[in-house]
């Protein structure tokens, strides 16, 4: 392939070093730039002139909550890199610390702090809107986030454009830089609208998330519980403290200090997630000793176990047909991207042999998709060429019923062409015949013997016609059914029969010759060596199944495959997925079972 570039193995690793060494590099900057962010937000609160509440309090509050989520968004960056959430955490990291710029004592910097002040909640609404694939899943939550973005920066700059910052804010903060015109009026609707506004998405979102998280499935609760949970809590905690601000205060700044506490769990949830994923990992090494002699249906159930989804199902590969069976061999088709469900191939040696069917909620965990790929694979495989054998065992049993079928709807033909072509001709001239020998006048005591040795020859042969086409398709079988052929067939039997039938309707056409055939070559048996002095045939519908049961009180010694028939009825019977035993000690009779499904 002289298109196709191969490096060396040296170069690889070169490649892949280096690649690491640049992450590492730039998560180092960012996390020396969120200490000093930290350490600079610490500052402007500890100088701050403005009335809160412990100073010593909200420096350390400040610290941690933008410390935590600056430290769990690397994290979560260097676990999962094409996933967007860790970068998200970060932005609210240093969006949180830019809030604390309205505590400077600089109007320019003050006003920046003041249009800032809400931005992080940007970041935090996507993070829980998005959790865990960090994208969102509908049009609903896009037009939530774009209107957290009015609400956060196109109003917060509107109201500061009109808002007196001594009036409006504090007594002792810096003048308001963005201020054109002072107009409490303006500024005050503004404000309040922003707040009424902010309390009812926030409340909104938190029937958004109770709705998710009703209609999610297992692996996507036990992938975003604590995230989806501690997000609920800090809307139901912002619509909480925004109520009091729009009352001014009543409960002083409780509120608010709630808010910013339930605000730090969430970095605290997102670690226990990542945590919670590393533990799943880890917890695979155990899968392979568990899987050790297991069945198919333990095999299912553990590896959907240790992914946490119990709707897990499993396709096994078939070469021979290149498609996927189940463990019974049935066919298997795998779902389509972007259904209701997902698929993930298991491999070994570069070759298919089997499917995981999961919760698409899986997907975003393909490491842990893969680690318990890997570890059952061997087991995997062991299931799989037993599943191959089912589905060849049901393959060849699928084919012996179309053989079956094939050989009825031949008999049918040829029972049709024997009545209406052959059968009717021989009528036709025996009763040319018999025309003939009344119009013959002149010698007619000489001729007269001919035409009637052509007549008996005649009739015997309709007799013996007669009798193969009733061999073939009896016609009391097709008119009246499978209980008046038994009677019949009793009726006409060497030995006498004790006939017991409860066989309700028509059974289907399979099923009513099989059985026909059946209990016709075991009375012919008991007729010819069994010396019994009576039969007894019976005949009932079970739970879908017809039974047939004919038993003598003759020598017994009977064998299935010792020239009698029964192996040919046994294989007739089997092909319909049916079952048929012979009982015969010698010296006690014999008895025949046939059973046969009806559907």
């Amino acid at each position: 392939m002289p298109n196709r570039r191969v490096l060396p193995l040296y170069t690889v690793r070169a490649g892949v070093h280096d690649l690491f060494g640049r992450l590492m590099r730039r998560d180092l900057f960012i996390a020396l730039l969120a200490l000093g962010a930290g350490v600079g937000a610490a500052l402007l609160v500890l100088g701050s002139e403005r009335e809160r509440g412990p100073v010593a309090a909200s420096a350390a509050l400040a610290l941690v909550v933008g410390w935590a989520f600056v430290g769990s968004g690397l994290i979560a960056r260097r676990q999962r890199p094409e996933n967007r959430l860790g970068t998200v955490m970060v932005f609210i990291g240093f969006a949180w610390f830019a809030t604390f710029l309205a505590d400077a004592g600089s109007s320019l910097v003050f006003t920046f702090g003041k249009a800032l002040e809400s931005v992080y909640l940007l970041g935090f609404v996507y993070l829980v809107l998005s959790f865990p694939t960090g994208r969102l899943r509908s049009k609903l939550e896009r037009a939530l986030i774009a209107a957290a973005v009015v609400i956060v920066t196109v109003v917060e700059i509107g109201w500061l454009l009109f808002a007196d910052s001594r009036s409006q804010i504090c007594a002792g903060c810096p003048g308001n830089a963005f201020e054109i015109a002072r107009n409490d009026r303006i500024a005050n609707g503004i404000l309040q609208g922003q707040r009424t506004v902010g309390v009812v998405l926030s409340l909104f979102t938190v029937a958004l998330l109770v709705r998710r998280w009703r209609r999610a499935s297992a692996p996507e609760r036990r992938a975003g519980a604590p995230v989806l949970w501690a997000g609920s809590a800090m809307f139901a905690a912002l619509a909480f403290s925004v109520v009091n601000d729009i009352f001014n205060h009543p409960l002083g700044e409780g509120p608010a200090w709630t808010r910013e506490v339930v605000f730090a769990s969430i970095p605290v949830a997102v670690l226990a997630v990542l945590l919670q994923r590393r533990l799943a990992r880890g917890a695979v090494a155990g899968l392979v000793v568990e899987l050790g002699g297991a069945t198919s249906v333990e095999l299912r159930e553990a590896l959907g176990r240790a992914l946490g989804d119990p709707s897990l199902e499993l396709a096994y590969w078939v070469p021979a047909s290149a498609r996927y069976v189940d463990a019974g061999g049935s066919p298997v088709q795998l779902p389509q991207p972007g259904g209701e469900r997902a698929a993930t191939v298991v491999e070994r040696e570069g070759e298919p042999i089997a499917a995981l069917i999961h919760d698409p909620a899986l997907t975003d965990e393909s490491e842990l998709v893969r680690s318990v790929c890997a570890a059952a694979a061997l087991t995997l495989e062991n299931a799989r060429l037993q599943a191959e054998l089912r589905a060849r065992l049901a393959e060849l049993q699928a084919s012996r019923a179309r053989l079956v079928e094939a050989t009825e709807t031949e008999r049918r033909r040829i029972e049709r062409d024997l009545h209406d072509g052959t059968q009717q001709r021989l009528v036709s001239i025996a009763m040319t015949l018999g025309l003939a020998e009344s119009k013959l006048a002149a010698d007619r005591p000489a001729v007269q013997p001919v035409l009637r040795e052509a007549r008996d020859a005649l009739t015997t042969a309709l007799a013996e016609l007669r009798e193969l086409t009733q061999g073939i398709r009896p016609a009391i079988l097709v008119e009246r059914g499978l209980a008046a052929a038994l009677d019949d067939l009793a009726r006409r039997a060497a030995l006498p029969v004790r006939l017991e039938v409860a066989v309700s309707g028509r059974l289907p056409e399979q099923v009513e010759g099989a059985a026909y055939f059946v209990v016709s070559e075991a009375l012919a048996n008991a007729g010819k060596h069994s010396h019994a002095s009576e039969v007894r045939l019976g005949a009932w519908e079970e739970q879908g199944v017809l039974v047939l049961q004919v038993s003598d009180d003759g020598i017994g010694g009977a064998a299935a495959g010792g020239g009698s028939g029964l192996r040919g009825l046994a294989d007739r019977v089997e092909a319909l997925g049916g079952r048929l035993t012979v009982s015969s000690p010698p010296g006690r009779g014999t008895e025949l079972r046939a059973e046969i499904p009806c559907a």
